[in-house]
């Protein structure tokens, strides 16, 4: 019985231990939803950077 009672503080204590000296996180990051990623056509940046890439690929036309 005496080792059922130590076994049963032990982990008391690492649980404690755990919350006390464990990762650390925050409440607002855990309820805070993830931003879903962005598709590339989607990208406002992803494609003014493709229309510039084609834009110097092509030297001869001109605008």
């Amino acid at each position: 019985m005496i080792y059922v009672l130590a076994a049963i503080g032990a982990l008391t204590v690492v649980v404690l231990m755990w919350k006390a000296f464990g990762p650390q996180t925050t409440g607002e990051a855990r309820r805070r939803p993830r931003q879903a990623p962005i598709a590339p056509d989607d990208d406002p940046d992803f494609l003014r950077r493709l229309g510039e890439q084609q834009r110097k690929q092509r030297p001869g036309e001109d605008d």
